[in-house]
């Protein structure tokens, strides 16, 4: 007889019962759901992200259709499970052994979608989703979508495009980072500030230091200090001091 898939709402139960309201208060300030804030609305029942990924361990065989039923959830926790499990499933369907490019073309295009309605919508979900399944997607084909993403109105479109490219900057190929950069050096969003000085970081620290410098030598007087500072950290003092004058 075969076992029976596991559910979103079975998911949902799992993640209600070690649910704590004081953890709930503080990730709601955490990340900002107040009124005119970047996560305006967004609902929390107190589960730290260890938890989270130890429930979502436990549901590895969630469907594709239970999984884009947990992400329209209006419950913070319960879509971050939901893209935990969607990036195990990805990896999986991208190993060697197991290699199933239709199942990742689905994957991607759920995806896609759930961002385009705004169901990924808080830095953490963006973070922890779009290098591991749009980035490793994107690797050996066409990255138009990207820029796509980035002429996007959305904050959390945008930043989807630019954490994405954190797949190809630990495969050695910093190209789309830069040229995403140069398109949204002007955006001084502080999540889109953040996102792009934190790639440019990754560059130089993971790839080459040159690289970063290069770039910051042509831009660093059009970056914000948030960028530029996020891009710096981790240069000789006199050099970081030498572009932040600019």
């Amino acid at each position: 007889m075969a076992t029976a898939l596991p559910t979103a709402a079975e998911v949902q139960a799992a993640l209600a019962e070690v649910a704590d309201p004081a953890d709930a208060s503080h990730l709601q300030r955490f990340f900002k759901s107040g009124p005119g804030e970047y996560g305006e609305g967004d609902v929390f029942i107190g589960v730290r992200v260890p938890v989270t990924r130890s429930i979502a361990k436990r549901f590895a065989a969630l469907p594709l259709d239970e999984i884009d039923t947990l992400l329209d959830s209006a419950v913070h926790e319960d879509r971050l499970a939901a893209l935990i499990i969607l990036n195990a499933a990805f990896a999986r369907a991208a190993a060697p052994r197991t290699l199933d490019l239709d199942g990742q073309a689905a994957m991607v295009e759920l995806y896609l979608a759930a961002v385009r309605r705004g169901r990924v919508n808080n830095w953490d979900l963006v973070d922890v989703s779009a290098e591991n399944v749009i980035g490793p997607w994107l690797l050996d084909r066409p990255r138009e979508l990207l820029f796509e993403l980035a002429r996007a109105d959305s904050l959390w479109q945008r930043r989807v495009a630019l954490l994405s490219t954190f797949a190809f900057i630990k495969a050695g190929d910093a190209s789309t980072t830069f040229d995403l950069c140069e398109r949204l050096l002007d955006d001084r969003r502080d999540l889109i500030q953040k996102a792009l000085g934190w790639m440019l970081r990754e560059v130089g620290k993971r790839i080459d230091e040159r690289l970063l410098t290069g770039f910051l030598d042509e831009h660093a007087a059009d970056m914000g200090r948030t960028a530029l500072g996020y891009a710096t950290e981790r240069l000789d003092p006199a050099l970081r001091a030498h572009y932040r004058e600019r």
